[in-house]
């Protein structure tokens, strides 16, 4: 976009980061005016090596704000009841929010799948491999003697290629 800063400073570089680490996604962030374009940002990250270990550390740092706002998000019941009113405008019923209960779980599930990518040893699931042998026996092991190397005129003479 016209406009936009596209030259790296310092300045900028801290308020992206801040902005991430704060929990913002850099989609909004890049929206202002005075911010660069998104690419702009990952040619930066890409072409300064500062700037990667800093922006890295900047989303390790959103996973981390993220994962504290499931605690929020989980225990804020506030819109999870609605009134229900008839055609006068009078309060007949308070029921169940569900489309809000829906969202809630919706907000919660982003941030778990982004804090398992972006942190995936901290919060990504636990996978644990074994490898066994026949009935769950110990693995055995038996070491096959590779062919001996020839040289090209053996191979040719092998081969009645010579």
């Amino acid at each position: 976009m016209a406009g936009r800063p596209s030259t790296y400073t310092e300045a900028i570089a801290a308020e992206i980061c801040d902005r991430l680490a704060d929990g913002e996604c850099l989609r909004s962030i890049c929206r202002d005016k005075h911010m660069p374009d998104r690419n702009t940002v990952h040619d930066w990250a890409f072409k300064d090596e500062a700037f990667y270990r800093q922006y890295a550390r900047a989303r390790e740092l959103q996973a981390e704000t993220l994962v504290d706002e499931i605690i929020d998000i989980s225990d804020d019941g506030t819109n999870d009841w609605m009134d229900r009113q008839n055609g006068d405008g009078q309060v007949i019923d308070r029921v169940v929010d569900h489309e809000h209960i829906t969202r809630s779980r919706l907000r919660i599930d982003s941030r778990k799948w982004f804090a398992s990518k972006v942190l995936p040893k901290k919060y990504g699931e636990k996978v644990q491999q074994e490898i066994s042998g026949p009935g769950g026996g110990p693995l055995q092991t038996e070491v096959v003697p590779t062919r001996p190397q020839i040289t090209r005129e053996e191979w040719l003479k092998l081969y009645g290629l010579t």
